[in-house]
């Protein structure tokens, strides 16, 4: 528990910070919808020429953009790739910290398992984008709530927002994964962003090619929103497969960090 403690407090500045990122995030993008649907018409004839492939990459012929859900879900996209940069960063950060800045003497030497260090590190990691999703979501739905006047699903809106959560949960898994195979990272920005935007490309790259098989490569495709507006739920597949690369990746960091040859100082 007190590792646990320790772990949260020490990220508690970054989870602060990117937790009001996000939040000022959606509050721009709702704030911009009343004047985007009042000039519909002209923002899908300024859209309409616009190379196919251009659209496909970003997800434009995905949505509606007159309608609040259709809207949302194609600025979200971006709200979905930072919430993964978070996830990553936290993911590789937390489990690497102690050898990273040659600290571990320190923490290796208590009468404490390294499974129970692993432990302690991804509850707290899993309780900070808890945190997260937790304050965005209360910001987003009142922002909604606040700003826009038509009628909307929200039920599927919840559902939209919580796949934030859901994507956070699979990079950290990765990211733990990552740590615990690499022999030493002395920065963890350079790695996780390679990782986050590596996939997102692997999306873009697989909409503009229309391969349904490039759909299981990405974590970003897991949770397809046209998909969930369309039909009001996710797709059992892709949740099995989530869950599945989750503990996959979790079983492996415990294995591999186990057994980690980790040099004294």
């Amino acid at each position: 528990m007190n590792m646990y403690l320790h772990e949260l407090k020490i990220h508690r500045k970054s989870t602060i910070i990117w937790t009001l990122s996000l939040i000022a995030v959606v509050l721009l993008y709702i704030n911009l919808f009343p004047a985007f649907s009042a000039d519909a018409d002209v923002m899908e004839k300024i859209l309409k020429n616009f190379p196919e492939e251009f659209k496909k990459a970003f997800g434009i012929s995905d949505f509606d953009f007159t309608t609040l859900l259709g809207f949302y879900g194609y600025t979200f996209s971006f709200i979905l790739l930072s919430g993964a940069i978070q996830a990553m960063n936290l993911g590789i950060g937390i489990l690497s910290a102690e050898i990273r800045e040659r600290t571990a003497d320190f923490l290796l030497v208590k009468p404490i398992t390294r499974n129970k260090i692993v432990t302690s590190k991804l509850l707290a990691a899993i309780t900070s984008i808890a945190i997260t999703n937790i304050f965005y979501l209360i910001a987003a739905f009142i922002s909604v709530e606040t700003i826009v006047s038509e009628p909307y699903n929200k039920k599927i809106f919840f559902m939209m927002s919580i796949t934030l959560f859901f994507i956070q949960l699979i990079f950290i898994a990765l990211g733990f994964l990552v740590s615990a195979l690499a022999k030493k990272i002395k920065s963890v920005l350079p790695i996780s962003l390679g990782i986050v935007f590596g996939f997102y490309i692997i999306e873009m790259f697989g909409s503009v090619i229309g391969e349904e098989k490039m759909k299981y490569i990405t974590p970003f495709k897991y949770f397809d929103l046209a998909y969930i507006i369309e039909n009001g739920k996710y797709e059992v597949k892709f949740i099995i497969l989530s869950i599945v690369l989750i503990v996959v990746a979790i079983s492996g960091s415990y294995i591999l960090y186990s057994k980690k040859d980790i040099a004294s100082i």
